[in-house]
């Protein structure tokens, strides 16, 4: 029987092109690591790559600023986990720090209009490398990989259709005026209201990874436009907040199936480089389709690192999902912002 895939779910070509460059990013360091040895590190390397996904729809060095700009802030997010990781700290140090984090990192996503929007990506790095056990890896070297990797992101970003020959500009924008501060800034306490209410409520209650409920915390947020919350925005952030429910079951139940499998370090860091292709490709078409296929991606990062009882890791991050997406939905629910004088198109959270 022949399955018809609606056109608004289909993947274009260009899609498949970026999806393509972000999957190169990864599989280059990655086959690297296994050729010496040391798979557990791919972590960064993952995170690193994540800068390709910025520019999507941009071209040429318009597409390299943006992913820059992107690597930059998922770059400081990996520093300070890093920092955090050598420094033993413990769980409310994490989550103080990965809120404000989270809060700075939004005013300059906002910014930058960067594209994906928000610093999920950047706050999800900061949590990640802050639970590496600190005797895995030098601190430099770790960085290193990380930021080389992003750099090597934007250098494969720069392949595609040249058509770009005006000066870089990444979204240009009138000058800032008080409004568009102040919307921005009520963004930015979005952010922090969210994280730091999903990880407090998280170590309250005992979670082990109380930075993945703060990453999902932040998903919802995403669908605003810095503003306040309009209708179509509130719409939005509730669908988005079902999808990210949705697909991280599904990834789960995938990954409880794959771990008894005791695929060893090469099988594991093969369908990292595998996943991440489909992960890319459906992130602007069906975003739970796409988490579906991003939540074993990082799981399988964590296998390699600290082996978990299947059972007990669908429950934890299950919990932590639904903990997570309900302060983020409560957030933009309560703290609906200034209102706009004039009419916002609003744009999906993920293109």
């Amino acid at each position: 029987m022949r399955v018809s895939v609606p056109d608004a779910y289909r993947p274009g070509r260009e899609d498949h092109t970026h999806a393509l460059r972000v999957a190169a990013s990864l599989a280059i360091p990655g086959v690297v690591l296994l050729a010496i040895g040391r798979p557990e590190l791919l972590v960064y390397a993952v995170f690193g790559s994540f800068a390709g996904m910025y520019g999507r729809t941009d071209r040429g060095r318009t597409r390299t600023l943006a992913q820059l700009r992107g690597g930059a802030l998922l770059c400081a997010g990996m520093v300070i986990g890093v920092t955090l990781s050598q420094a033993h700290a413990a769980g409310w140090i994490l989550v103080i720090v990965e809120t404000t984090f989270a809060g700075a990192a939004s005013l300059l996503a906002d910014r930058w209009r960067l594209r994906p929007a928000g610093p999920f990506f950047a706050i999800f790095a900061l949590g990640a490398t802050a639970l590496v056990p600190a005797s895995t890896v030098r601190p430099e070297i770790a960085i290193a990989l990380g930021a080389g990797t992003a750099l090597l992101a934007a250098a494969i970003g720069r392949i595609g259709r040249r058509t770009d020959t005006s000066p870089v500009s990444v979204h240009p924008a009138p000058a800032v005026g008080r409004e568009q501060v102040q919307a921005a800034r009520v963004h930015a306490l979005r952010y922090l209201l969210a994280v730091g209410g999903a990880g407090s409520i998280g170590l309250l209650f005992g979670f082990a990874h109380a930075n993945w409920a703060m990453a999902a915390a932040a998903v919802p947020l995403a669908a605003i436009e810095s503003g306040s919350v309009s209708s179509t925005e509130l719409r939005m952030v509730l669908r988005r907040a079902g999808h990210r429910i949705a697909g991280t079951l599904v990834g789960l139940a995938v990954t409880a199936a794959l771990v008894p499998l005791h695929l060893g370090s090469t099988g594991l860091v093969a369908l990292i480089l595998l996943l991440i292709f489909p992960t890319e490709l459906f992130m602007t078409r069906h975003y739970a389709l796409a988490i579906g296929f991003f939540t074993p991606l990082i799981m399988l990062l964590s296998e390699l690192e600290t082996p978990a009882d299947p059972a007990r890791m669908i429950v934890e991050r299950t919990l932590d999902t639904l903990l997570g997406v309900a302060v983020g939905v409560t957030v933009a629910v309560v703290v609906r912002g200034p209102r706009r004088a004039s009419t916002v198109h609003v744009v999906d959270i993920a293109r």
